[in-house]
């Protein structure tokens, strides 16, 4: 008996020492790459003061590996809060008030000032009383352009006012990669108003723009299945959600060639939290579209707000291929867990062309 328990530990060391020596850092596969980081729906983290830590390491890990990835911006999902305007929340709906929620991801944002760009959608809970009863918004109290000079430079363009005031949850950025192309970044609110697909489209057909490749940055898209979202059933009036936004804008755009997107899940299923699709616009270009989200892994909708699961994508040299993979910072981060920081199936690491 005593040999086989010695047996079976020794088994166990060896495998475990298996899993140390396999994994790898993040890193680019080709030296003339650069990447982008893709963030997914932060809002379980947020609302919960045990789950903060888990999104102040992604993003301190993003901070310490800019240069590392070549990383040119970042991008989040939206659902930045569980609840935009709601103080007193109780039991699963969270133990920080909005105020707090709000200040929280402020504060893990903006170790990014200065330092790398970023761009973040706005989802249904950054509406309304708790979820979208109707369309406003205390994200400008939170986030401007101008916290970040880098944002601020970038900046092209800001979309039709919300409430009366001027913000940025509608905008346009401009980036030049390393390839020495110019990539447009627009940002769209949660089931943007048909006012604000309008002014997408007038200034994506601008003689400025007409000729850039655009990357579309919204929060519904695309269903579990890679299905464009037809319908939600929020209270909010005057939106256009996957659909709708791919008929309207997608389709005849030029330029649009990737859209990516979040707000789906099932708790502890990861596929329930995935889509992408790739189509034809009325130019005959590809249109990518990715929708990744996490936010109910790590223990369900109420668990520890998605397991520090994110994306990082690189960008090839060629100008048309990218590689997809699956990090978690969060498992990375000690030897006892770094054999489970990437998901390598194959609808989580893989390879697309643009065109």
């Amino acid at each position: 008996m005593k040999n086989i328990k010695l047996t079976f530990l020794l088994l166990s060391l060896f495998w475990s020492l298996q899993g140390y020596a396999q994994y790898q850092k993040p890193t680019l596969t080709d030296k003339d790459s650069w990447s982008l980081v893709l963030l997914p729906d932060p809002q379980t983290y947020s609302r919960y003061h045990r789950n903060g830590g888990i999104l102040n390491l992604m993003t301190s890990w993003i901070y310490e590996n800019v240069e590392a990835l070549n990383m040119q911006f970042v991008l989040c999902t939206g659902d930045l809060v569980e609840q935009n305007d709601f103080m007193n929340p109780q039991g699963n709906t969270g133990n920080m008030n909005s105020q707090q929620q709000w200040s929280f991801v402020r504060s893990a944002f903006s170790k990014f000032d200065n330092h790398v760009p970023y761009v973040l959608a706005t989802g249904n809970h950054d509406y309304g009383y708790k979820s979208a009863e109707y369309r406003s918004t205390n994200y400008d109290k939170y986030f401007s352009v101008e916290q970040n000079s880098m944002n601020f430079r970038a900046l092209r363009e800001i979309g039709p006012a919300l409430n009366g005031a001027s913000t940025s949850v509608n905008a346009l950025y401009e980036f030049k990669t390393p390839q020495n192309k110019n990539i447009l970044v627009m940002v769209l609110e949660f089931g943007p108003r048909d006012t604000v697909v309008n002014w997408a489209k007038d200034v994506l057909n601008n003689k400025k723009y007409v000729d850039k490749d655009v990357i579309l940055l919204t929060h519904v898209f695309l269903n579990k299945n890679s299905n464009h979202i037809k319908t939600q059933k929020y209270k909010m009036e005057d939106v256009n959600y996957g659909e709708a936004l791919f008929e309207k804008l997608v389709k005849p755009s030029k330029n649009i060639r990737l859209v990516f997107s979040g707000h789906i899940g099932d708790p502890d299923v990861f596929d329930g939290h995935l889509g992408f699709r790739q189509d034809k616009n009325m130019s005959g270009k590809t249109v990518t579209q990715m929708t990744f989200n996490a936010q109910a892994m790590g223990g369900g909708w109420h668990g520890n707000g998605g397991d520090g699961w994110l994306r990082y994508l690189e960008f090839l040299p060629d100008g048309n291929t990218v590689k997809v993979k699956t990090f978690s910072p969060l498992f990375a981060i000690s030897p006892a867990t770094q054999s489970m920081a990437y998901k390598t199936e194959a609808n989580q690491e893989f390879t697309f062309t643009l065109n």
